[in-house]
C-alpha cells in the first residue's frame, strides 16, 4: 500500500496535469460509470492529499472552490498510470504495479485504448490518467470530505497539521506505539516502512504503550518524521539511513516480497539495500550493533526492529532515551 508521501506526489502530479482545466471522465470498467458521468466536462479545480486519501475537487464553472470531489484510496492494489504529450512529464506511474501506458495505435497518447479493468480515466488537453484497482473511488460533497478529514490524525505533510494532536492521541492510549503509528486516526500517512524506521531511529521498543511515553519523546518522533516524509514526497524514495551507515551490512531481505522504490534504476539514488535500518532486514545484522534484526506480526502487519538498539529502558517519568529521534540530524540522499 502506498504511504502518505506517495499520495502527496500523486496530488502534485494531478494538479500539474489537470489542475484548473476541464477534463473528460469515463469508467471503462463500468464500476464508476455514474460518478464519471456526473462530473464529466467539469473543471478539476485542484487535487489534495490527506494521509493515504486523495481528493480531486471539481466545479462545473471553474470556481475557485470545488463543490464535488472524487475521493480515492488506492489500498493495496490501486495504481494510476499516465501518458501524454512532451509537456506531460510529472508522472508515469504511481502505486502498484508501477507500469506506464504504452503509446496508442497511431504512436500517440491520444489513441491509447483503456484496459478493461480501468475504473476511471481522466483525459485532458495534454494527456490522460487511468486508475485501476482502488480500494475506494466515489463522488462526495464538501461535508463528506470534511467528515473524512475529521477522522484522520494530523498529516506531517500538510500545512494544517497540529503536532499537539499527534502527542495527545498517543499519550491517551494504552496501545503499543508500534500499533499507534499505523493507526491513521493517530497520524495520517504513516505506513509500514516509516513505522519501522522511525521507531529504530528513536531507539524505541515498538511494544511500549503510548501512554507511558514522555511528551518530549513523542514530540521528537514527530520532528523526525516530518523531514523524512518531506524527502519522500520530493523524491519518491524513502531513505532513513545516515550516510555513514549505508555501506554497513547492505543486506535486504526480499525473498518473499521485493522492496521496490521509485528511481531504483537511477545510479545516483541510494540503493534500496542501503536505504533502511530494519525494514525487510529480518535475520540480518543491525547496521549499528550487529544484533540480528527481528520481525513479528503486530495487528496483522509485519513489524521489524532491533532487539538490542530498541530494548526497553524504563524511567520513572516515562519512557525516554538519550538517543531519541531529536538527536538525529537527517541528511538528504547523497549528502
Amino acid at each position: 500500500m502506498p504511504e502518505g508521501h506517495t499520495i502527496h506526489r500523486l496530488a502534485r502530479a494531478m494538479n500539474a496535469a489537470f489542475g484548473s482545466s476541464r477534463v473528460r471522465l469515463s469508467s471503462p470498467q463500468g464500476r464508476f460509470e455514474q460518478g464519471a458521468a456526473e462530473l464529466d466536462g467539469w473543471v478539476m479545480v485542484r487535487a489534495e492529499a490527506a494521509g493515504k486519501h486523495l481528493f480531486m475537487g471539481f466545479s462545473p464553472h471553474g470556481d475557485t472552490e470545488p463543490i464535488r470531489f472524487i475521493h480515492i484510496h488506492l489500498g493495496l492494489y490501486g495504481s494510476w498510470t499516465f501518458a501524454g504529450s512532451e509537456s506531460f512529464h510529472e508522472a508515469r506511474a504511481i502505486g502498484a504495479p508501477r507500469r506506464g501506458l504504452e503509446v496508442g495505435s497511431d504512436g500517440t497518447w491520444a489513441s491509447i485504448v483503456p484496459g478493461a479493468n480501468v475504473r476511471l480515466r481522466i483525459r485532458g488537453a495534454e494527456g490522460l490518467a487511468d486508475l485501476t484497482g482502488p480500494n475506494q473511488c466515489r463522488v462526495i460533497d464538501v461535508a463528506e470530505r470534511e467528515a473524512v478529514l475529521e477522522r484522520l490524525g494530523p498529516d506531517p505533510l500538510r500545512r494544517d497539521a497540529d503536532p499537539r494532536e499527534f502527542v495527545r492521541r498517543i499519550k491517551k492510549s494504552r496501545q503499543s506505539i508500534g500499533q499507534l503509528l499505523m493507526d491513521q486516526r493517530v497520524c495520517a500517512g504513516i505506513g509500514n516502512i516509516y513505522r519501522a524506521e522511525l521507531l529504530f531511529r528513536a531507539r524505541l521498543d515498538p511494544y511500549v504503550p503510548g501512554n507511558e511515553l514522555t511528551v518530549p519523546l513523542i514530540q521528537a518522533l514527530w520532528e523526525d518524521l516530518v523531514p523524512l516524509m518531506d524527502y519522500g514526497e520530493r523524491t519518491g524514495r524513502i531513505v532513513t539511513t545516515q550516510p555513514e551507515h549505508r555501506k554497513i551490512h547492505r543486506e535486504l531481505n526480499e525473498r518473499t516480497v521485493p522492496v521496490y522504490q521509485n528511481g531504483d534504476d537511477d545510479p545516483a539514488s541510494v540503493p534500496r539495500e542501503e536505504s533502511f535500518y530494519v525494514y525487510h532486514r529480518q535475520g540480518f545484522p543491525c547496521r549499528l550493533c550487529e544484533a540480528s534484526i527481528r520481525d513479528a506480526d503486530l495487528a496483522g502487519r509485519a513489524l521489524y526492529w532491533c532487539p538490542r538498539c530498541q530494548r526497553r529502558r524504563v524511567r520513572k517519568a516515562g519512557w525516554t532515551d538519550v538517543n531519541s529521534a531529536a538527536s538525529w540530524a537527517y541528511t538528504r540522499e547523497g549528502e
